[in-house]
């Protein structure tokens, strides 16, 4: 298996993580609009990126 393919797992066997993703995802979208250089989709990565790796923790 492929480090993707792990990640795909651990989103689809953990309820809520998925919805987490999105949320944050979405908030990294709109913090990151007057950044210059970042802009949304990089803000989305990274909320998304930032409740994957605290979803052990809640």
């Amino acid at each position: 298996m492929s480090q993707i393919d792990d990640v795909q797992d651990t989103i689809k066997n953990t309820p809520g993580l998925g919805k987490s993703m999105a949320k944050w995802g979405a908030l990294g979208a709109v913090v990151a609009i007057p950044v210059p250089f970042i802009g949304p989709p990089l803000g989305a990565i990274a909320g998304a990126i930032y409740a994957y790796t605290k979803r052990n923790k809640a």
